[in-house]
């Protein structure tokens, strides 16, 4: 099963031809009508895409497919070149209290000051929003450095420091990350 579902809307004929030669796809092809399509919506992840052959107001994730004929492979280049658009818009902005992070960029803003910051800093801060409960160093070296048995403590720990640093001469926030004895969480 993959993750990819395309939906196809109110597109009979696009539904038959793609479903036949659904096995070449490293998508799932499923069929919308008006009846069903907020009910399939509500049941998948972000990783979708809608092609209807009528652009359809108020939908997200969609590809108009109005030109014909269309080759199958430029199809296939249509889809997952929107897939690959969707994904990249996703990750540009991520929201953290009243921070934006933008992964692409590798920056984190507020009221038009800007920081750069590396991917494991990234991957700290996205770690204590998924969590949003104190993390001890032991889980930190396990789901952010993958755990390596040679790590020292005081990796993570200078890591943590140096990102705190940061956000305090940038920002004047010395909470963003506090730290406890059940371990670092943001603020």
């Amino acid at each position: 099963m993959n993750s990819k579902k395309i939906i196809i809307y109110q597109y009979d004929t696009l539904f038959n031809i793609l479903n036949e030669i659904k096995e070449i796809f490293n998508f799932d092809i499923v069929k919308a009508d008006k009846n069903n399509l907020e009910q399939l919506k509500s049941k998948l992840s972000d990783d979708y895409l809608i092609v209807s052959a009528l652009k359809v107001n108020n939908l997200k994730n969609q590809l108009q497919i109005d030109k014909f004929p269309i080759k199958l492979n430029k199809l296939i280049e249509l889809i997952n070149l929107k897939f690959l658009k969707e994904k990249f818009n996703s990750q540009s902005e991520v929201f953290i209290k009243s921070y934006k992070l933008n992964l692409n960029s590798r920056e984190m803003s507020k009221d038009d000051k800007i920081i750069d910051l590396t991917e494991r800093e990234i991957n700290l801060i996205l770690f204590f929003k998924k969590v949003s409960k104190p993390v001890k160093i032991n889980e930190l070296q396990k789901e952010v450095w993958a755990y390596n048995s040679e790590l020292e403590t005081h990796t993570v720990e200078t890591h943590i420091y140096r990102l705190r640093k940061k956000i305090k001469e940038k920002f004047n926030d010395e909470n963003f990350i506090i730290s406890s004895k059940k371990g670092y969480v943001i603020n």
